[in-house]
């Protein structure tokens, strides 16, 4: 099938006479034609023609993208972690949750269903309220019990679940860099088991070509015990606890990517202003011709966007020179094939 398709790429230019951005159209079926993709196409042909003066050595070809709203839907009801620290914290009969984490997740609760402000500082009271409510649980279990959440269906949304939320024309992205030997990461703000719960089996996407917020990891008999001065035995078995080792937004996204990637990016992908410092690092006196590209939410007929703020974010992000992809205007279709925005309602939460 590789080499079919491979064949069919390099037919493809004799038979069609028309510009460059209509000879790739095959591989983008759900974009349509516009100057995000033309620029992602011109920058792929000029890093990868080995006679162009920008030409990227194939072990250098590295992109990264942001997840929550950059290649999965993120607006409704909310994010993909606070939705399942909602459900852990608020439904889950299974589990008795501590005071904090009730809180936080009714916090989550009141701002999708009645408007209310998070607090101040609700990332890091997330972070540390999720970590408290998955403590103690095996990454098995955590995987399992992630996934279990995944297959529940989108509220908002027709013929769609949430581990099916994923940005079809994004998606295609991803394969096109591959096709063009590009090695992608993800670089999510979101917990790392939970992005690799829904990527890796998913989308195909090794383990450590994700990054995310990360927990101390322990072992079940560890109890007290530094990781330093313990030693993990054939009897043990690893689990989460509740201390937040990282938030991965901003700077730490930076500071992770040197730590796990070890080279700087010549492409990166983002959504909002948590991303630009990945965005950043990636433009500022990179070696290579480097480019980045921020997605803006701004289709209100087919996802929950707000066209009037994406497109007020849009001229910020030009001008801190990326390339701006609408939603609205760029993208054929955003989910997959048949899943349609639907009148909200909370018939699945009662």
């Amino acid at each position: 099938m590789k080499r079919l398709k491979l064949l069919t790429l390099a037919i493809l230019p004799i038979l069609l006479s028309s510009c460059e951005i209509k000879i790739h159209k095959g591989n983008f079926r759900y974009w349509n034609d516009c100057d995000s993709l033309k620029a992602l196409v011109d920058y792929v042909e000029d890093v990868t023609n080995i006679n162009s003066r920008n030409y990227i050595p194939v072990e250098d070809r590295i992109a990264t993208f942001d997840m929550d709203g950059t290649f999965y839907g993120e607006l409704y009801p909310t994010y993909l972690e606070y939705w399942l620290l909602r459900y852990r914290g608020l439904e889950d009969s299974d589990y008795d949750a501590p005071a904090d984490v009730k809180e936080a997740a009714q916090n989550i609760d009141d701002f999708v269903k009645k408007g209310t402000a998070l607090p101040s500082g609700f990332e890091m009271i997330h972070a540390r309220a999720q970590a408290k409510a998955f403590a103690g649980m095996t990454l098995k279990d955590f995987d399992s019990y992630v996934k279990r959440f995944l297959s529940k269906p989108v509220e908002g949304f027709s013929n769609l679940t949430y581990g099916e939320s994923f940005y079809a024309p994004m998606l295609e992205v991803f394969h096109y860099l591959e096709d063009n030997n590009f090695t992608y990461y993800v670089v999510s703000g979101s917990d790392r088991y939970i992005c690799r719960s829904l990527v890796c089996d998913s989308l195909n996407i090794a383990p450590n070509r994700v990054i995310g917020m990360d927990v101390e990891l322990k072992s079940n008999k560890q109890e007290d015990v530094e990781n330093v001065n313990y030693t993990f035995t054939m009897d043990d078995t690893v689990v989460r606890t509740e201390n937040v080792m990282i938030k991965n937004l901003k700077m730490n996204k930076v500071m992770n990517i040197n730590q796990e990637i070890g080279k700087q990016p010549v492409l990166s992908f983002g959504n909002s202003g948590g991303d630009a410092a990945m965005h950043n690092f990636a433009l500022k006196d990179n070696k290579y011709k480097s480019a980045a590209f921020m997605l803006i939410a701004n289709d209100e007929e087919r996802d929950y966007g707000n066209e009037a703020k994406a497109n007020a974010l849009a001229e910020t992000w030009r001008a801190a020179k990326y390339n701006v992809i609408s939603m609205k205007d760029d993208f054929k279709t955003i989910y997959r094939e048949g899943a349609k925005k639907t009148s909200f309602s909370w018939s699945n939460l009662a």
